[in-house]
């Protein structure tokens, strides 16, 4: 009998590639969402691959009771994700990330799950005192944000806390880009390339700040490493997912976008908003888990374009492609 895991979030950004890449690993595949952002069709469309579906909210005891039953892992997707979501609604994000997340850790743990990945972030460096030094995953963890923030709480539970009888794992994700179901353009690759193509003015600000970035479909590969992988190597680990070269600058994104599409006007302006500065290691998750990226920034930025050249996001400033409107 197959292994059976639970994706919470399992038809967001994230999550419906990712319930594609454990349906071809040959697992049963689950998905729990509250489908929030209108992602019916997106769910239809699991379902149609075999993924069973759970639409409910985490934050319901019984939905995820429902979610974890004779389930051998859960991947913790789901989340109010980022800083403008979070910071627009503290308490509801405080609810899903905090309470929720608990909930899903006791209620797994009760079900006898064994494995747990949480999806954590590389937001939890901050801002770093040397940003030029890539940071490992036992460097100092400096949020500047509510997100980040109850990221950081979470992992200290998970890694140090009482979980009962499960292993669980804590995945750092890059930030994410890339074309993929639920497709969000608030994300800076992919708003970068989507308001240049459309011949914009994008106005940037803090250009000269670094951060890791990582393809939506690598972050499902990563997640797909870790549960092949014996448990004794990965249980009560933190992993940085993304590639030591794909570490770069807001401008450094501007020129490539420029240099493929050759269009819109870009603005550097001043804002003291976002403070994060931090470069990233990734040795780890290569020496550890032999993970290495499929895809850099220049071939997203690619991937983008070609999808909007090919209409296929409709209206790409449609609301329904951001987490928050």
């Amino acid at each position: 009998m197959s292994e059976t895991v639970v994706v919470t979030g399992g038809a967001g950004y994230i999550g419906a590639p990712l319930c594609e890449e454990l349906l071809a690993s040959g697992r049963k595949v689950r998905a729990l969402d509250v489908l929030l952002h209108g992602q019916d069709d997106i769910a239809a469309d699991l379902q149609a691959k075999g993924v069973e579906l759970v639409q409910g909210d985490i934050r319901d005891h019984d939905v995820r009771r429902r979610a974890v039953q004779g389930a051998d892992a859960v991947v913790h997707l789901a989340a109010i994700v980022g800083d403008p979501a979070c910071a627009r609604d503290p308490e509801l994000s405080n609810d899903v990330n905090l309470e929720g997340t608990r909930g899903m850790i006791a209620d797994a743990d009760a079900a006898g799950v064994s494995r747990f990945i949480f999806a954590s972030t590389c937001s939890n460096y901050g801002r770093m005192a040397d940003p030029t030094e890539p940071i490992t995953e036992e460097g100092e963890l400096a949020p500047v944000s509510l997100y980040a923030e109850q990221k950081v709480g979470m992992e200290r539970l998970l890694l140090d806390g009482d979980t009962g009888d499960l292993q669980p794992t804590c995945l750092r994700f890059s930030t994410i880009y890339g074309v993929a179901p639920r497709m969000r353009f608030d994300l800076t690759v992919n708003e970068f390339t989507r308001d240049l193509w459309a011949d914009r003015e994008l106005e940037v600000f803090g250009e000269q700040f670094w951060r890791p970035y990582v393809h939506v479909r690598d972050a499902g590969r990563a997640v797909r490493t870790v549960l092949d992988t014996a448990p004794e190597i990965v249980t009560r680990e933190v992993f940085n997912v993304g590639r030591s070269g794909e570490n770069y600058r807001k401008a450094d994104l501007v020129q490539e976008i420029d240099r493929q599409v050759g269009r819109g006007k870009v603005t550097f302006v001043t804002k003291n908003e976002d403070p994060r500065d931090y470069k990233v290691s990734f040795d780890k998750i290569k020496r550890v888990l032999g993970f290495e990226t499929t895809m850099t920034v220049p071939d997203g930025i690619g991937e983008v374009i070609a999808g909007l050249d090919a209409g296929a996001f409709g209206d790409p400033f449609d609301g329904k492609y951001r987490n928050i409107s």
